[in-house]
C-alpha cells in the first residue's frame, strides 16, 4: 500500500486582480496565500510519506515579475527530493504562456512532461505507470487524451491531463475531452487540472479534478485543498479531500423571510458570519453576504443598503478575522405587496422596465469598447458569474436590481 498527492492549479504569486480597492480587504494575507498553502502541500506529502506528488497544470500564473517565485519553488521542490518524494508534473494554459517556465532549472526528482507528445514514465518499484502530456501553447483547444498510450498492463496506470473534459462552467475548453475516451484508455486514475472546483466525477475508473489549492476571489468559494490517493495492491482504493487552504472565501447566503423588523436582520447576518467563521476552522474568510427571500423589509433594505453595508462591515471586524467581500440585497418583495397602478408614474416605469430585452449584444452594439475592456479580464472571471456573460441571466438579474432601487428611491421621496 502507498499514497500519492493529486493537486492542481497552484497559481503561485496570482496577482491579487483589484483586490486592493475593497475596503479593509486583507492584502497581505491574500498576497501569499497561494504560497502558504503550497506550503501545506509539500509539508501534507512528507507527513503522509506520500510516494509521488502530480501537479495537473497551471503551477504558475504566467510570467513572473522577477525570478523569486521560481526560486521559492525549486526550494520546495528540494524539500520534497529530501524526503524522497518525486514530483510529476504537466504545464497548463498558464504555464506555457511563460517563458521564465521553461527556462527554470528544478532538482532531479522533478519530472516535467513533454508537450510534444504523451510520454510514459514507469515507477518499477510501486508497480506504477504515469502519463503525461504538457500544453505547448497558452490555447490547446484538441483532445489531448486520444494520444495517450493503452494502459500498461499489470500496472497501476495514472493520466496526468490539463482538460476542460466535457466543458465546466467559468473555464476555457481547453484539451477537450470526454470520460468515454479516458475510460477508454484503461487507467485506474485520471488526475485532472485546469477546473478550480474539486471534483470526483467518477470512480469507475477514477476521473477526478483536485480543484486549486487555495481561492483567489469570490467566485471560487469553499475549501480548497488536494487529493490523498491511496493505492492497494494495484488498485485506487480512496482519493481523499485534505484541505490546504489558509484563506477561505464563502458566500454567506441570509434568508431574510422571518424577519419583520429591520432590527432582526443584523442578528441573522450576525448568525451567518459566525457559522461560516467557525467553518473556516481558524482561516480567515472573505465574505459576500447576500440578503434574499420574500421580505416585508424588501424596501427598505435598499434604502438602507449603504448603511448596512458599513454595520457589516463593523460587524465582520469584530468577530475577527472575517472581511466583508461585499454587500448583495437580492430579497424580493411580499406577493402580497400590492403593485404600482398601470397607469401611475410608477407603474409606467415597472412596465417600462419589465420591457427591456437585455443581453450580451445590444449593450455591446452600444457601447462597442465595453467588450474591449471585458476581452481582458481573465478567462476564470467570465465564467457562469459573469454578469455580461452571453446568456443574460446576469443581466436580467441586475435589471430586477435596478428597478427596485428606483422604485424604493421614488416611494421614499413620494
Amino acid at each position: 500500500m502507498f499514497r500519492f498527492i493529486h493537486a492542481a492549479d497552484i497559481h503561485l504569486d496570482s496577482p491579487l486582480r483589484g483586490l486592493e480597492s475593497y475596503p479593509d480587504a486583507p492584502v497581505e494575507q491574500i498576497r501569499g496565500a497561494a504560497r502558504r498553502a503550497f506550503d501545506n502541500l509539500v509539508s501534507l506529502a512528507i507527513d503522509e510519506g506520500a510516494a509521488f506528488v502530480l501537479l495537473a497544470g497551471d503551477l504558475f500564473d504566467g510570467d513572473w515579475k522577477d525570478y523569486n517565485t521560481g526560486l521559492y519553488f525549486t526550494h520546495r521542490m528540494g524539500r520534497l527530493r529530501e524526503a524522497g518524494i518525486r514530483v510529476f508534473l504537466i504545464a497548463g494554459n498558464h504555464d506555457a504562456a511563460s517563458s521564465l517556465t521553461r527556462a527554470l532549472g528544478l532538482p532531479d526528482n522533478v519530472t516535467i512532461f513533454s508537450h510534444r507528445k504523451p510520454v510514459t514514465r514507469t515507477l518499477d518499484e510501486l508497480g506504477v505507470a504515469i502519463h503525461g502530456q504538457s500544453f505547448a501553447g497558452r490555447s490547446v483547444t484538441e483532445d489531448l487524451s486520444r494520444a495517450y498510450p493503452q494502459a500498461l498492463p499489470g500496472l497501476c496506470n495514472i493520466g496526468l491531463l490539463h482538460t476542460s473534459l466535457t466543458g465546466r462552467a467559468g473555464h476555457e475548453p481547453y484539451a477537450p475531452c470526454t470520460l468515454e475516451g479516458l475510460a477508454s484508455k484503461g487507467y485506474d486514475y485520471w488526475a485532472l487540472g485546469h477546473v478550480h472546483q474539486g471534483e470526483v466525477v467518477q470512480t469507475h475508473p477514477w476521473v477526478v479534478f483536485s480543484g486549486n489549492i487555495q481561492a483567489r476571489h469570490i467566485r471560487e468559494a469553499g475549501a480548497k485543498g488536494c487529493r490523498l490517493v491511496t493505492v492497494e495492491d494495484g488498485r485506487i482504493t480512496d482519493a481523499e479531500f485534505r484541505c490546504l487552504d489558509v484563506l477561505r472565501f464563502a458566500l454567506c447566503r441570509v434568508d431574510l423571510a422571518p424577519c419583520e423588523r429591520i432590527e432582526a436582520v443584523a442578528d441573522r447576518v450576525r448568525e451567518a458570519m459566525e457559522r461560516e467563521r467557525r467553518d473556516a476552522e481558524g482561516r480567515p474568510v472573505a465574505l459576500r453576504v447576500v440578503l434574499e427571500g420574500r421580505s416585508a423589509l424588501h424596501e427598505e433594505l435598499h434604502r438602507l443598503e449603504e448603511r448596512l453595508r458599513d454595520d457589516f462591515r463593523i460587524m465582520a471586524a469584530d468577530l475577527g478575522d472575517v472581511w466583508l467581500e461585499k454587500l448583495r440585497i437580492a430579497t424580493k418583495p411580499l406577493a402580497s405587496d400590492a403593485a404600482p397602478d398601470a397607469d401611475s408614474p410608477l407603474g409606467g416605469l415597472v412596465q417600462a422596465i419589465a420591457q427591456l430585452r437585455l443581453d450580451a449584444s445590444p449593450l455591446t452594439e452600444m457601447v462597442p469598447e465595453f467588450e474591449a475592456l471585458r476581452s481582458k479580464l481573465p478567462a476564470e472571471l467570465l465564467g457562469d458569474a459573469d454578469p455580461f456573460g452571453p446568456d443574460g441571466e446576469g443581466l436580467a438579474m441586475l435589471r430586477d436590481e435596478v428597478r427596485d432601487l428606483l422604485l424604493s428611491r421614488l416611494q421614499e421621496g413620494a
